[in-house]
């Protein structure tokens, strides 16, 4: 076995490939200041905690019995989601954290009216 030279080896950036009903979601900053100039505290005492938002990343490719179902995929790449603060596990990679929930635990989709 040879042992590698870390100097040679040259930095890779890293993906997260999520698997069946799996999808990466890069967290959005709550707005905390809402238009009417109210700042909201990160904890509210006796409230559940707010929902969070993020981008989808990437997006496994459902579960095996989906297709036969003719069930697809209900979001893409890009969508901008609704998930509960507690959903879902985070992930570090290359210095940027992650979230890798399944889609189920997806609250809502937002869209443009």
């Amino acid at each position: 076995m040879s042992e590698i030279d870390e100097r040679d080896a040259s930095p890779m950036r890293k993906t997260l490939r999520p698997l069946f009903d799996r999808i990466i979601v890069k967290e959005l900053e709550n707005e905390r200041v809402r238009k009417s100039g109210i700042t909201l505290p990160d904890t509210m005492s006796g409230l559940e905690a707010p929902p969070q938002h993020g981008i989808i990343i990437a997006v496994g490719p459902g579960l095996d019995w989906w297709e036969s179902q003719s069930i697809e995929m209900p979001v893409t790449i890009g969508d901008h989601i609704v998930f509960p603060r507690m959903a879902g596990t985070w992930i570090e990679v290359d210095e940027e954290r992650l979230l890798s929930l399944r889609v189920g635990e997806i609250v809502a989709v937002v869209e443009d009216a």
